[in-house]
């Protein structure tokens, strides 16, 4: 969910990073051969550049799989209390509320049934287009916006 919440937020909270030939392997992260040091509980986001994407967000301490990114990043994070407990709030919401079932993720706008009928917002912007804002981020931008970062 934090690589989620921080694309969204456009803020990684990077501290250090480091760009080359990175590795993982048993669970020890190394960059152009070197390992990289990785403090107890830091989170760090790991990149593929040549690919422009990102493999995921991890906190040191997780199980990683093994990787060999020729051109690659680490990110290594400071990220605010608040965000990680908003995050854990999230995703509890998402637990409750965001699975293929929840209204605010329905493929749907309208249906009707046995008397009952209901529509949703379009979610659509004023252009027209279609809103791809998650329904997470509806509930809690407001609660996000103070780190949002602009490009």
């Amino acid at each position: 969910m934090l690589t989620e919440i921080c694309g969204y937020l456009n803020n990684f909270f990077v501290e250090t990073y480091y760009f080359g030939h990175v590795m993982v392997e048993g669970n020890i992260v190394f960059c152009d051969g070197s390992e990289i040091t990785i403090k107890e509980g830091q989170y760090f986001t790991i990149v593929n550049a040549k690919a422009k994407s990102i493999l995921g967000t991890y906190k040191q301490g997780d199980e990683l799989k093994d990787r060999d990114i020729k051109n690659g990043a680490v990110w290594l994070m400071d990220i605010p209390d608040n965000v990680i407990s908003l995050a854990d709030e999230i995703a509890a919401w998402m637990e409750k509320y965001g699975g293929v079932d929840s209204v605010s993720n329905s493929p749907y706008n309208s249906e009707s049934f046995g008397g009952y009928s209901y529509t949703k917002s379009s979610g659509g912007s004023s252009d027209g287009s279609a809103d791809s804002t998650p329904a997470w981020a509806k509930v809690y931008g407001a609660r996000l916006a103070h780190y949002r970062r602009i490009r």
